[in-house]
């Protein structure tokens, strides 16, 4: 049994900063995919960001420049670094992790950008 769980989110002014992290625990033998997604009321789940296991990164053009992932394998987390937030950044942020071959989802935490 994996869980992933996620932390960090909150109320911020527009162009202010914040950073999510996703812990994942159980057994745990390999964590290939790290990525963040977000779901903004009324809209689809879209895709935010990824990291692969070798450190390779990949952005929505939405986020590029202002968001950064990262990971730290040794604490099976990953994290969003998120600068220059806007309110249109609202949303409930999701982390997916490809641990042991298969998907897995946290349960999201909620960021609200103010204008």
């Amino acid at each position: 049994q994996v869980q992933l769980v996620e932390s960090g989110g909150g109320l911020v002014q527009a162009g202010g900063s914040l950073r999510l992290s996703c812990a994942a625990s159980g057994s745990i033998f390999g964590i290939n995919l790290m990525a963040w997604h977000r779901q903004a009321p009324g809209k689809q789940r879209e895709w935010v960001a990824t990291i692969t296991a070798s450190g390779s990164t990949m952005y929505a053009d939405s986020v590029q420049g202002r968001f950064t992932i990262s990971r730290d394998n040794a604490k099976n987390t990953a994290y969003l670094q998120m600068n220059s937030l806007k309110p249109e950044d609202t949303a409930l942020y999701y982390c997916k992790m490809i641990v042991n071959s298969r998907n897995y989802w946290g349960q999201g935490t909620q960021v609200t950008v103010s204008s």
